[in-house]
């Protein structure tokens, strides 16, 4: 199976297969969802994945290993990552 979600970096068979299962089947895809919601995603259909994959998704994103990331991103991505789990279900 030729999966474009693979091809990014950071992206993993197990990554892709989590954000397939949650409707995300593409880069393009990705990108109009964005880290934070594409992780919340995965999280809220039960899958135990690690803070490394939002990291990981911005770095597909981005095209640069997660770890890549300057710290202060990171802290942006888990404030967004705060203030949208936070927010009222309406």
């Amino acid at each position: 199976m030729n999966d474009e979600l693979q091809h990014l970096k950071n992206l993993g068979k197990t990554s892709a297969q989590w954000l397939h299962a949650v409707g995300i089947h593409s880069a393009s895809d990705l990108r109009r969802l964005g880290a934070v919601d594409a992780y919340r995603a995965v999280r809220t259909r039960g899958f135990r994945a690690s803070k490394v994959l939002l990291y990981a998704i911005e770095g597909a994103l981005l095209d640069v290993h997660w770890n890549d990331i300057p710290a202060e991103r990171k802290e942006a991505l888990n404030r967004q990552l705060e203030a949208v789990s936070s927010r009222p279900k309406s």
